[in-house]
């Protein structure tokens, strides 16, 4: 057993940028992101016995990230909904789902623009937002997409690009509201 702590050390050691980054972007919320890294690395531990060695450690730590980041959207979605029906929440902007991230890597100047681009990345396909964050927020190449994401390097180049289309298309409509303002 003190192999498998030792080797956890490592990989927590070695990745816990990588997973904090990934569910930031994703997330949005440093708040969300912290949480997320935690429950990634609690699930690493428990499934380390059964790592399958079918691909590196990297890949599979992004896999269960992405999950993760799945999982958390989709339960904290289905609370705002219940908070619509339930009580009121004290917070308005827990339930309308705009973004008040303030990324720490993005310019002051530039966080309103930040903040209406992650809200329409949103917007997309959950493959499409994984695909497209992956590509371009973590510079992976496609067939390291593929192998997280578990599909063929023609699918994913299908959804980056479907991606891009739509950004530049809603984006497109965003920014013309936003200047009218």
């Amino acid at each position: 057993m003190p192999n498998h702590q030792i080797l956890f050390e490592r990989l927590y050691h070695e990745h816990k940028t990588l997973v904090y980054n990934v569910a930031l972007n994703y997330l949005q919320s440093i708040e969300d992101a912290e949480e997320v890294t935690q429950d990634v690395f609690i699930k690493v531990y428990h499934s380390l016995e059964n790592f399958n060695q079918k691909s590196s450690y990297k890949t599979w730590i992004y896999r269960i990230t992405i999950n993760q980041c799945l999982d958390f959207t989709k339960k904290k979605n289905s609370q705002k909904r219940f908070f619509i029906f339930g009580k009121k929440s004290q917070n308005e902007q827990e339930y309308l789902n705009i973004s008040t991230f303030e990324h720490p890597g993005i310019l002051m100047e530039n966080q309103e623009e930040a903040t209406i681009l992650f809200a329409v990345i949103n917007t997309l396909t959950e493959n499409q937002k994984t695909a497209f964050l992956l590509s371009k927020l973590d510079n992976l190449s496609n067939p390291e997409i593929a192998e997280i994401m578990q599909l063929s390097i023609s699918s994913v180049e299908s959804l980056v690009f479907r991606a891009k289309a739509s950004l530049q298309e809603k984006l497109k409509e965003k920014f013309k509201q936003y200047r009218k303002k």
